[in-house]
C-alpha cells in the first residue's frame, strides 16, 4: 500500500507542476508577453541539444565503461554462439545507428524550428515517396534480421551431426539431471509414473533393456571439446530453461514436450580459465525461466573436457539400473564374494589299529 502512495503523490507532484507551467504561460499570453515565450523557447530549444550532447556521451560512457564487464568480451564458447554473437552485432549496428541518427534530428529540429518572429508553419500532408522510403526500406532491414535469426535458430534446433554426442537434460524443482546413453548409444524409455526420488529419478521403465546402461548424475553434465552435443531437454514438473549463456544457447524444458539443440563446445574448461585468467572459472547451465520459489537456486556445472578424458569419466561411472537393483550389479557380487570367510578343510585323521599282545 506504501508502494502505490508514494508513485500517486509522485504522480500528483508532476501535475501540479505541469498546471503551474501551464497556468503560467497562459497569463503571460493574455498580457501580451511574447517575448517571454519566444525567450522560453530559446532556452527550451537550447537545453534540448546539450540534452542531446550529453545523452550521446553517456552513452558512450557506459558502453566504455561497463563493456569489458559483459561476455562479450570472452567470446562465444561455441561455434554456434559465434553465429549469435555476430548476429546480435549486426543487429546492434543497425538499431543504433537508427537510435542515433533519429534522436540527433529529434533534439536538433526541436532547437532549429523553435518558435520565432518570422517562422511560418509549412502545412506537409503527403508525401509518397518519403512514406514508401520510411516503411519499405525499415522493412527490408527487419526482414533480412528475421532471416539471419531463423536460419540460425533452425540450424541449432535442426538434426544435429551423425557423430554427436547425445546428452538427455531434464529440469526439476530446483535443479538438473542428466542421462548419458550407455554402450548401446541409445536411451531407454522413461514413464513419468514411474519416478521415484529415490531410487528412480527420472521414472525410467526397467522393462526396456536398453535403460540398463543409462548413466544418470545430477548438477553437472560433461560434454566434449570440438564434439556436437545434442541436449533433450524435457522437465519433471514445470517449465524451466536450459540457459548456456557462455556457449549463447537457450531452449525451453517443458513438461511432457521433448525439445533440442546442438552446439559444439569451442574450448574445455580448463582452457577458458585460462583465457578468462580466472582459475575458478565454471560453464554454467542455469534456468531462464521463473520456476518457483527456489529459481535463483537452480545452476548446474557444465564441464567441457576433452575426448580422453570423458572416456576415462565415463569408464568410473556406474549405470543408474545399479542403483536401483543393487543385487544385480556384478562388482557388488564380487565385493560380497570377496568378503567371505574361506572354508578350511579340515583334514580327517584315521586312528592306526593297536595290536593286542596275548
Amino acid at each position: 500500500m506504501s508502494t502505490y502512495l508514494v508513485i500517486a503523490v509522485i504522480v500528483l507532484f508532476f501535475l501540479v507542476i505541469f498546471q503551474i507551467a501551464k497556468a503560467s504561460e497562459y497569463v503571460a499570453v493574455l498580457k501580451g508577453e511574447k517575448n517571454s515565450k519566444q525567450q522560453s523557447n530559446k532556452i527550451n530549444g537550447f537545453l534540448m541539444v546539450v540534452f542531446l550532447v550529453a545523452g550521446l556521451v553517456g552513452v558512450w560512457y557506459c558502453n566504455e565503461l561497463y563493456y569489458p564487464k559483459t561476455l562479450l568480451v570472452q567470446g562465444a564458447a561455441s561455434v554456434q554462439g559465434e553465429k549469435v554473437d555476430s548476429m546480435l552485432m549486426l543487429t546492434l549496428w543497425v538499431t543504433g545507428a537508427v537510435f542515433v541518427g533519429t534522436q540527433a534530428l529529434l533534439f536538433w529540429f526541436a532547437y532549429k524550428y523553435q518558435e520565432k518572429e518570422n517562422n511560418k508553419v509549412f502545412y506537409f500532408p503527403h508525401n509518397t515517396n518519403l512514406e514508401l522510403l520510411w516503411t519499405v526500406v525499415p522493412a527490408i532491414v527487419l526482414t533480412v534480421l528475421v532471416v539471419i535469426g531463423l536460419r540460425n535458430w533452425f540450424s541449432f534446433t535442426g538434426e544435429a551431426p551423425k557423430d554427436a554426442q547425445v546428452i538427455e537434460v531434464t529440469g526439476k524443482q530446483f535443479g538438473w539431471i542428466f542421462r548419458y546413453p550407455g554402450a548401446d548409444k541409445e536411451l531407454g524409455k522413461k514413464y513419468y509414473k514411474n519416478i521415484d526420488n529415490a531410487s528412480n529419478s527420472l521414472g525410467l521403465v526397467w522393462d526396456d533393456k536398453m535403460t540398463h546402461d543409462d548413466i544418470v548424475t545430477e548438477q553437472t553434465v560433461y560434454v566434449v571439446k570440438e564434439k556436437p552435443v545434442k541436449f533433450i531437454i524435457g522437465s519433471r514438473d514445470v517449465i524451466h530453461d536450459v540457459g548456456l549463456v557462455h556457449f549463447r544457447m537457450k531452449m525451453d524444458a517443458v513438461p511432457g514436450i521433448p525439445t533440442t539443440m546442438w552446439f559444439t563446445p569451442k574450448y574445455t574448461t580448463k582452457e577458458m580459465q585460462d583465457r578468462t585468467k580466472n582459475p575458478n572459472f565454471q560453464y554454467e547451465i542455469s534456468c531462464d525461466q521463473m520456476c518457483g520459489n527456489g529459481h535463483y537456486s537452480m545452476k548446474g556445472i557444465i564441464q567441457v573436457v576433452t575426448q580422453a578424458e570423458f572416456d576415462a569419466w565415463q569408464a568410473k561411472q556406474k549405470p543408474y539400473y545399479f542403483a536401483a537393483f543393487p543385487e544385480k550389479d556384478p562388482s557388488a557380487k564380487q565385493a560380497m564374494d570377496s568378503a567371505k570367510p574361506a572354508t578350511a578343510k579340515v583334514p580327517v585323521v584315521v586312528p592306526a589299529k593297536a595290536e593286542v599282545k596275548i
